[in-house]
């Protein structure tokens, strides 16, 4: 029998379908599209028209290759099963009930699957939501799984998940044992927060967004590539994951790529000092790391 769309609909934090799925302890799901309302419908075309001049004029080339690639529809929320079916580099979309723990959204990565928020804020939150929705997933981390690179920067990302387990796995002692999954976990966080979500990369016309949470955010994306008030600095893999950060304002401070390929070789010398022990220990600070988030990486330990 077909779901009844409740009057919310799949508005982020008030979705009835998404409550019902956690309380059976549901984290992957089938993207009930049906449950979708006509002002579900309206958020994705308020984002998306805003959203569009931004990127035309902020966003990296690769990212607006894939969006071209994707042919997502402006005025409808995308099925999930359309975009995997654009999609060439071997990725997909999965659709999740909310954020994952570490350990398993990290193994997604490796197993060439998105974790894919299926939810969508309401029109009158547009601005800011401090959770992932469709829309940020969708539109904004999706084109660049089109991306041949980009793909194999998330794959490895999930490699070094199991490096670090192998690595811990090996620690007999279980307080040095945290300790040391903590301060690579929180190192791991850092750098993914500094590229993949809030990531510049050099281009021909001058520096540009790919990262998908200023992809996301309207006034973000012009802040982080013209605003006096941003330090953009070249990346510095050292200075990356000692750097904390906030993520309910304007990022301050952001880092520069040169390329794809640049950042596939940072992120293989991070799996390299995970080995070498140069992430035992780094700066204090945000973010957090959580118990779910330690006991995810705990329980798959070899």
């Amino acid at each position: 029998m077909p779901q009844i769309a409740s009057p919310r609909g799949l508005s982020t934090a008030e979705a009835p379908f998404i409550e019902e799925a956690r309380s059976q302890g549901q984290l992957f799901i089938q993207q009930p599209y049906e449950l979708y309302t006509e002002e579900n419908q309206q958020a994705w075309r308020t984002l998306y028209g805003r959203m569009r001049p931004q990127w035309e004029r902020y966003a990296h080339p690769h990212f607006q290759d894939g969006l071209a690639s994707l042919a997502l529809d402006p005025n409808h929320i995308p099925r999930l099963a359309d975009v995997n079916g654009h999609l060439q580099t071997g990725f997909q979309t999965k659709a999740v009930t909310g954020c994952l723990p570490a350990f398993l959204f990290f193994d997604c990565l490796r197993n060439r699957q998105f974790p894919t928020t299926i939810t969508i804020r309401r029109p009158d939150s547009v601005d800011y939501v401090p959770e992932p929705d469709i829309f940020h997933d969708a539109a904004c981390h999706a084109p660049l799984l089109a991306d041949p690179h980009f793909a194999e920067i998330l794959f490895r990302f999930g490699e070094c998940a199991r490096t670090a387990t192998a690595l811990v796995s090996h620690i007999g002692d279980e307080t040095r044992r945290i300790r040391t999954l903590t301060n690579i976990l929180k190192a791991m966080a850092r750098f993914y927060w500094f590229t993949v979500e809030f990531g510049l990369m050099q281009s021909f016309g001058g520096i540009k967004a790919y990262g998908s949470g200023l992809l996301s955010s309207y006034g973000e994306i012009q802040h982080a590539v013209e605003s006096p008030e941003v330090q953009r600095s070249p990346i510095q893999l050292e200075w990356v994951i000692h750097q904390s950060f906030q993520i309910d304002r304007y990022q301050p401070l952001l880092f520069v790529i040169d390329s794809f390929d640049h950042l596939f070789s940072l992120l293989g010398r991070l799996e390299y000092w995970i080995t070498a022990g140069r992430l035992d220990n780094v700066a204090p600070g945000e973010p957090k790391v959580s118990e779910s988030d330690l006991k995810s990486f705990l329980l798959h330990l070899g």
